[in-house]
């Protein structure tokens, strides 16, 4: 059974940092990008950010470049996001996926994630 299991999401202040993590069992994810959704309150999810098999091509939204950092290690079948300077509208539950593809598309969409992970609570307290 493929499973995607989040952690490392909890309460932090406005301007603080997280690290959330993500590992993949049932198969390995060496070989397809990988992706971090959010979904704030009342709203939809939305992409964050993604990096290809490899690790040689990341994409992030721009709400969040600068400020966060996704990483991979394909020994380890895990999958990283360092939050930094994290803001109250931030506070989301954010999923990892696994995409179809092992490339990142230009502008990452859900539908091409075929594995999603059950959630982790960010919740960024002002």
């Amino acid at each position: 059974q493929v499973q995607l299991v989040e952690s490392g999401g909890g309460l932090v202040q406005a301007g603080g940092s997280l690290r959330v993590s993500c590992a993949a069992s049932g198969r390995t994810f060496s070989r397809n990008a990988m992706g971090w959704f959010r979904q704030p309150p009342g709203k939809e999810r939305e992409f964050v950010a993604a990096i290809t098999w490899s690790g040689g091509s990341i994409r992030y939204a721009d709400s969040v470049k600068g400020r966060f950092t996704i990483s991979r290690d394909n020994a380890k079948n895990m999958v990283y996001l360092q939050m930094n300077s994290l803001k109250p509208e931030e506070t989301a539950v954010y999923y990892c996926a696994a995409s179809r593809y092992g490339y990142v598309s230009g502008s990452p969409k859900a539908y091409e994630y075929d594995y999603w992970g059950q959630g982790t609570q960010v919740t960024v307290s002002s």
